[in-house]
């Protein structure tokens, strides 16, 4: 497993570096075989804290995320290291639970609302911020959801392994998880 070890304002010592990896490389070879890389980030924020951001790249196109502030870097990365040490352990009980995909999900169907007379306006349209390519997984809803969950992001596209058509999970503002399936 590939790991990167930085600091951003804060030095990084050996005793660090080598702690940071050994417990690490544990945590996610508990869960994984063959982890492809972690990325680990100390930085130092507002009140004398450091935080610990990590992500880890256990299988290609899953990430999982987690991040800890402390007074002490050693804690931060344990407080961090334990969050994701939860993801991975919830993810892999996910794979493993065959009950999963047959569970009932709550959904959502959001259809846009769009007046038949107006046109697009070019002033109302949104700077695009970042593009980014990757590629679609294709999976269940169930799946999506838990592919959402473990990369820490509010909202997910993929490909309905049903259908085959592109789907979005989303979370929403009450907390409860949205989905669009567009009509083909």
């Amino acid at each position: 497993m590939e790991i990167a070890i930085t600091g951003k304002q804060i030095d990084i010592g050996s005793s660090l570096r080598s702690y940071v990896e050994e417990h690490i490389e544990a945590a996610v070879k508990k869960f994984f075989e063959n982890p492809l890389s972690a990325s680990i980030s100390f930085s130092k924020v507002g009140g004398g804290l450091i935080r610990s951001d990590i992500s880890v790249h256990p299988i290609s196109g899953v990430s999982i995320q987690g991040s800890a502030e402390t007074g002490d870097a050693y804690a931060s990365f344990d407080g961090a290291c334990e969050r994701i040490s939860k993801q991975m352990q919830r993810y892999k009980k996910r794979l493993t639970n065959h009950k999963f995909d047959t569970e009932p999900v709550n959904v959502a169907v959001i259809e846009p609302e769009v007046a038949e007379d107006s046109l697009p306006s070019e002033e109302a349209a949104p700077v695009v911020i970042a593009e980014m390519q990757t590629e679609l997984p294709l999976c269940t809803v169930s799946g999506a959801v838990m592919r959402m969950d473990l990369a820490d992001v509010p909202a997910l596209m993929f490909r309905n392994i049903a259908h085959g058509g592109l789907n979005m999970v989303y979370r929403r503002s009450d907390g409860n998880i949205g989905w669009i399936d567009p009509q083909q």
